[in-house]
């Protein structure tokens, strides 16, 4: 009979939803549905559910404007609803043509930013913010030991 106890891996359950084909098909040429789940679960050591949409900047305005007054497109939102130390649900909404070009606008590869802001909300997600000095700084690092986990380099150098 065996002492060893068995190592069971969390039951994170991510959802990808895009607003529209189009959306779908641009998102595929720059990373597969499995490589952004593998993404998640980098930044996620918990159970829980993780939906990811990917939508145009019309519907990121409007959900930004309803849940945060402020009437533009943004790259990352993201809905925690349930947080506990071992399980998590969220909603994290991603908006591609910002992505697209902040991307473009900073000189780096879309694939690299797109990892990062799905590193970055799953972060928040999981309750970290960078409202204050010292939590960007904390929630900064975290997401550079993450990203270089997965072969990205350092996005605030």
């Amino acid at each position: 009979m065996s002492t060893k106890s068995k190592t069971i891996a969390p039951k994170l359950v991510i959802d990808l939803q895009y607003a529209s084909p189009s959306i779908e098909s641009n998102l595929n040429k720059v990373a597969s549905a499995t490589l952004i789940k593998k993404w998640v679960k980098s930044a996620t050591p918990t159970d829980g559910l993780i939906t990811l949409r990917f939508v145009n900047a019309a519907e990121s305005k409007k959900l930004n404007f309803t849940f945060r007054k402020k009437d533009y497109a943004t790259n990352v939102l993201t809905f925690p609803y349930a947080l506990s130390k071992n399980t998590l649900i969220s909603d994290i909404i991603l908006c591609l043509p910002v992505l697209q070009k902040e991307a473009r606008d900073q000189g780096k590869l879309l694939k690299a930013h797109l990892a990062h802001l799905i590193v970055h909300g799953c972060l928040h997600a999981q309750g970290h913010d960078h409202e204050l000095a010292r939590d960007a700084k904390k929630m900064e690092a975290l997401e550079i030991q993450i990203l270089q986990k997965l072969g990205f380099a350092n996005p605030y150098s």
